[in-house]
């Protein structure tokens, strides 16, 4: 008798795929794609302009490889208009920013995939990325959006705080540059990091309102943070804790029956309004 081959392993990265081993792939991840998104800005004098999304997909593939998803490619059109004074900075017209991720969740969901899983990795996504998630309100879709929201594990949040030297800063700060050590020490040009200041400038301290220059007025540099006494060790516990909490995510994402019910419903009752009745809910007593 012949002897069985070995199953072929399925790579969890969508560019890494052949187009006749796509439908297998789509299938093992019950038609879950995770996209990573992240944005091209400075990070400092010393990381990469990239840092952001490599930090998002290094995360997005180790959970998939542990609870099987296909992560889409490199994304980095994200809101980073507030760094469009740097070298390097990517950005393009606001109207332009959400039609781009619509037509790209359009085509992952032409591809087979019915759950889009947004993984961000860039703070100034974190206003954008929930409305764009309430614009698929906004007609019908045969897929839907998520935003990961991982619960990062107890036990190793624990071991990071007490490895941390600080607890300030958020941008190529310690735990930025702690992570990019961790994935792509190569990039990291730790001996740079002193040749601008990360502290806050308080420009605008103190006032009643918001502004689009709440950013600059404190971080002209785009660089808050001490990240001196970042290190392999932090930035590979901090990579694994979030994976462990996406793995939980994708497993959730992957058992979800409501979200696509409730849409189907919602769009139903949007067709026709006047129809909708008005539901009296039920007594918690």
């Amino acid at each position: 008798m012949r002897a069985k081959s070995p199953a072929k392993s399925l790579s969890v990265q969508w560019e890494e795929l052949t187009a006749s081993d796509f439908p297998g792939a789509v299938e093992r991840a019950k038609r879950v794609c995770v996209l990573p998104i992240g944005v091209i800005e400075k990070h400092g004098p010393h990381l990469p302009l990239g840092t952001d999304v490599m930090a998002a997909r290094a995360a997005a593939i180790g959970a998939a490889q542990r609870e099987y998803a296909v992560v889409f490619p490199h994304y980095y059109f994200g809101q980073i208009y507030e760094a469009r004074h740097q070298p390097g900075c990517v950005t393009i017209p606001p109207e332009l920013l959400s039609q781009l991720l619509q037509a790209v969740c359009e085509t992952i969901a032409r591809n087979g995939f019915e759950k889009i899983l947004i993984v961000n990795g860039h703070g100034g996504n974190n206003d954008w990325l929930p409305f764009f998630c309430l614009t698929q309100l906004s007609s019908p879709r045969d897929y839907a959006v998520y935003i990961a929201r991982p619960e990062p594990d107890p036990k190793l949040s624990e071991q990071v705080r007490k490895l941390r030297k600080t607890n300030w800063g958020g941008h190529a700060c310690e735990g930025e540059t702690a992570g990019m050590l961790a994935i792509r020490p190569d990039l990291v040009q730790l001996e740079k990091a002193a040749s601008e200041s990360g502290l806050p400038q308080k420009r605008l301290a103190g006032l009643p309102f918001h502004t689009a220059m709440f950013w600059y007025a404190d971080f002209p540099n785009h660089f808050a943070g001490d990240p001196a006494a970042a290190t392999a060790e932090l930035g590979k516990l901090q990579l694994e804790s979030h994976i462990r909490g996406l793995v939980k995510v994708y497993q959730a994402v992957k058992k979800d029956t409501t979200t696509r019910k409730l849409q189907a419903e919602f769009y139903a009752r949007s067709a026709q309004p006047l129809k909708t009745k008005m539901d009296r809910g039920r007594s918690s007593r």
